[in-house]
């Protein structure tokens, strides 16, 4: 058995998988191997990267093996969130923000289901923004939270309430492009920049829960 190559589809799995992660089960079925050689698999993994001092560890939440960063490197991840050249929003962003504003409340779950693909750095980068907040959470199972606009998202735009959005008030997979595109070009065209918005306070350290996902549109 080639171990080496188990533990790097593994960091892979964990990558893809974001802030849900998988259990060992999971990970078994996928692989194909028991459950047992599954976990000495990821443990021999997480040993690999704190010897190797990398930039990622795996944690364990709730069950579940999750890709995460390092907390004592939450400052840079702070000056990454606030760097100008990360002020204007990219497209993941902007259609996230245009579901949420149509479709809200909403969970992360519903906003990937009409965007086909993974939004957990789209949602962080606008949350970090003050521009979507968490507002309840829905009732189901594993209560997942339930994400709306914030009162800057309604002045940055000058919106009296969101009851002046745009129509469509209906954000689906088929007319999103459309849907987004009303949304901002609504404001005269106007570019995406947060210079203009109240400060947001300052990101607290990260938790070691915190996914080091990515997806490729960011």
């Amino acid at each position: 058995m080639d171990y080496q190559r188990y533990k790097s589809i593994i960091e892979g799995l964990l990558f893809m998988a974001g802030e849900d992660g998988l259990n060992a089960r999971q990970l078994a079925e996928i692989l194909q191997v028991d459950t047992d050689l599954a976990g000495e698999l990821v443990y021999d993994l997480k040993c690999d990267l704190k010897r190797e001092a990398r930039g990622v560890q795996i944690t364990e939440v709730a069950g579940a093996y999750r890709m995460t960063t390092h907390q004592e490197h939450a400052l840079y991840f702070e000056r990454m969130a606030y760097s100008p050249s990360r002020a204007s929003l990219s497209q993941a962003a902007l259609e996230t923000l245009s579901i949420v504003a149509y479709k809200q409340p909403i969970t992360r779950v519903d906003i990937e289901e009409i965007r086909g693909v993974k939004s957990d750095r789209a949602i962080q980068s606008l949350v970090s923004k003050d521009l979507i907040e968490e507002v309840g959470r829905a009732e189901a199972i594993g209560r997942p939270i339930l994400y709306g606009t914030t009162k800057a998202f309604l002045d940055y735009f000058g919106l009296s309430a969101l009851s002046a959005l745009p129509e469509p008030a209906n954000v689906s997979a088929e007319d999103l492009e459309e849907g987004t595109n009303m949304l901002f070009e609504k404001f005269d065209g106007r570019q995406m920049t947060f210079d203009e918005l109240p400060p947001v306070p300052p990101i607290p350290s990260f938790p070691k829960e915190i996914a080091a996902t990515d997806e490729s549109e960011e």
